[in-house]
C-alpha cells in the first residue's frame, strides 16, 4: 500500500470497477512541481489569475465540474502562490470559483499515492500542500475567500488558510468531511479551527463530517461574515479594492503581528498532512473510498452535492 492509491488498490484486487480507465495502478497521475503541467491529467490551468489591477487579483478556481483538487493541482497553486510572493505590487488576492455550486473541494481519490508522496518537500521544509497554505498566511499580501458552493476538505483548508473568508448565505458549504471517508485531514484544519472557534466547535464540525451553511459558519466563526447572495460580489469587490490602496509595507507588518498571536506553528501544519498520507491506507479508508466511489464520488454531482449523506451511509453497518 505504500505506492498504491486507495483505488489502484481495489482494482488490483478487483474489488472495485469504477469505470473511465481513469488509472492503471502504477500510473503517473499528476505532475510533480517542476514539471510540465502538460503532464499532468488535466493541462488546464485550474487556477487563474485575473489581475484588476497591479494591487488586485482575482484567482479563478476553474477544474470542472466538482473542483476536485489532486497532485496536478500542486504546481498550479504553487505558481499562484509564488507570483503573489514575488509580485511587488500585489496587496491583496481574492480566491473565487468559476464552477457553479462548488468552491474547491477534495483531495482527488483517483490518481496513485506515490504521485502524492513522491513530491518534493517547498521552502517551508514542509510537503506540498501545507507548504503553500503556509506560505499563504504568512505573505505580506492579504488573501481574502469567496465562498459561494461548497468548500470541502482542500477547499475548506484553501480557505482556513486565507486571511479572511466571505461566505454566500443561500449557497456557501463548508465541510471537513473526511472522518466519514474514515481517514484525516491533512491540510490544517485540527490546527487552524480551534483558533479560530474554540475547541468544541471545531471538535464538532471535524468529528461529525456534516456540512456548516453559511449562517452556521459565520456563528462559529468559520467565516467573517455570511451575506446575502447578491450582495456577496460587491461587498468583497469594495473591501479588496479599500486594502488595495492602501500601503504595501504597513499591510504587511500588521498581518505579521497579527500572524504572531494567532497562526499555528508550521510543524502542526505539517504533521497534518503526514497524518492523511497514513489514514488513507488504512482499512477504514480502503472500505468507504470504495463504497463512496461506487455510489458515484467524483463522477455523480448528488454524491458532491450531498457528500454529508454519503458519508453517513457508508458508516452504516453492512446489510
Amino acid at each position: 500500500m505504500k505506492s498504491a492509491s486507495i483505488l489502484a488498490a481495489l482494482l488490483m484486487s478487483g474489488l472495485c470497477t469504477c469505470g473511465g480507465g481513469a488509472m492503471a495502478a502504477d500510473g503517473a497521475a499528476g505532475a510533480a512541481p517542476g514539471k510540465d503541467a502538460s503532464t499532468a491529467q488535466s493541462a488546464k490551468d485550474q487556477f487563474k489569475i485575473n489581475r484588476v489591477t497591479p494591487a488586485y487579483w482575482r484567482i479563478i478556481i476553474d477544474h470542472p465540474p466538482f473542483n476536485i483538487y489532486g497532485p496536478e493541482s500542486m504546481p498550479m497553486l504553487n505558481k499562484v502562490i509564488t507570483q503573489i510572493e514575488q509580485d511587488p505590487q500585489v496587496k491583496v488576492v481574492v480566491f473565487e470559483s468559476a464552477v457553479p455550486g462548488f468552491f474547491l473541494t477534495h483531495y482527488d481519490f483517483v490518481p496513485p499515492l506515490e504521485a502524492t508522496t513522491s513530491m518534493p518537500n517547498g521552502p517551508t521544509g514542509l510537503q506540498p500542500l501545507p507548504d503553500m497554505l503556509v506560505r499563504l498566511s504568512k505573505s505580506p499580501v492579504v488573501s481574502i475567500v469567496k465562498i459561494r458552493g461548497r468548500a470541502s476538505g482542500v477547499g475548506s483548508e484553501l480557505s482556513l488558510a486565507s486571511d479572511m473568508r466571505f461566505a454566500s448565505r443561500e449557497k456557501a458549504v463548508l465541510s471537513q468531511f473526511e472522518i466519514g471517508a474514515g481517514f484525516v485531514p491533512g491540510g490544517g484544519p485540527m490546527a487552524r479551527l480551534p483558533r479560530l472557534m474554540g475547541r468544541g466547535r471545531a471538535l464538532e464540525i471535524l468529528l461529525s463530517g456534516k456540512d456548516i451553511n453559511g449562517d452556521l459558519a459565520e456563528r462559529y466563526g468559520y467565516v467573517n461574515r455570511s451575506l446575502p447572495d447578491g450582495e456577496l460580489d460587491k461587498f468583497v469587490d469594495d473591501l479588496a479594492r479599500r486594502i488595495a490602496t492602501y500601503d504595501k509595507q504597513s499591510l504587511g507588518e500588521i498581518k505579521n503581528l497579527v500572524n504572531n498571536a494567532s497562526l499555528p506553528p508550521d510543524k502542526d501544519v505539517g504533521a497534518e498532512w503526514s497524518a492523511f498520507i497514513t489514514s488513507v491506507q488504512r482499512p477504514a479508508a480502503q472500505h468507504n473510498i470504495k463504497r463512496l466511489m461506487e455510489l458515484g464520488l467524483q463522477k455523480v454531482p448528488d454524491v458532491e452535492i450531498h457528500l454529508d449523506k454519503y458519508t453517513g451511509q457508508v458508516n452504516l453497518p453492512d446489510k
